[in-house]
């Protein structure tokens, strides 16, 4: 496989060098970006983020990237979102209030539960390795989760998480103080994962394999949409 030029989008709220090193790490062919005309001619996108949602929103308007962003996923071009990345592709955001982000899945993003003080309370913010519970689909394959070895632990660190609308778009799962959280989602050629595969050792490096295989294989992309 020949791995596409990815853009990896450099908006000041990203972990962009231990992005930078888990790509290199794969022969990933990739540029780390802010230039909007370079987003949107991209094969692929992958979307970073750490820190709040709302500064997160303002620094991609201020560099005229949300518009790009929106367009190129509108059209088709793979998209993957990590951590605070990945809320941002929803409707909106609880955090400090209400704010808009991208709209490319349907859902908001909300807070974490708290937990009663137990022996198997999560502590907020969720910090630390914990298995995915991996959705299945009944006549789906995900070139995503297919890449993700049963046990396979990755690295958290937050305090709020999507709830998409649509069920049919939750890859994958982890518990938290009774409430199954959405740590990895998918609508069409739109991805998230709220973990960090970049920190997340060889268990990461596979994830960002497939995605690579994903946007290489158009024809699997067809199929899993």
């Amino acid at each position: 496989m020949t791995a596409p030029g990815i853009a990896v989008i450099d908006h000041g709220r990203g972990n962009l060098f231990s992005i930078a090193r888990a790509l290199d790490h794969i022969g990933a062919s990739y540029r780390v970006t802010a230039d909007p005309a370079a987003v949107a001619a991209a094969e692929a996108l992958i979307l970073p983020g750490v820190g709040a949602f709302r500064d997160a929103m303002a620094a991609l308007t201020r560099a005229g990237l949300t518009e790009p962003i929106t367009r190129a996923a509108e059209a088709g071009t793979p998209l993957l979102g990590i951590c605070l990345g990945m809320q941002l592709l929803f409707d909106r955001s609880t955090e400090f209030g209400e704010s808009d982000g991208l709209g490319l899945i349907p859902g908001r993003v909300e807070r974490l539960p708290e937990g009663d003080g137990g022996r198997e309370e999560t502590r907020i913010p969720n910090v630390g390795w914990r298995r995915l519970e991996v959705n299945g689909v009944p006549g789906r394959y995900d070139p995503l989760t297919a890449a993700i070895a049963p046990g396979a632990m990755f690295y958290f660190v937050h305090s709020y998480v999507p709830a998409p609308e649509d069920p049919a778009d939750v890859l994958a799962t982890i518990p938290v103080n009774g409430r199954d959280a959405a740590v990895m989602v998918r609508r069409g050629n739109v991805a998230g994962c709220q973990f960090h595969p970049e920190k997340s050792a060889a268990a990461g490096l596979t994830l960002l394999k497939g995605f690579l295989d994903w946007v290489a294989d158009g024809e699997v992309l067809r199929r899993s949409a």
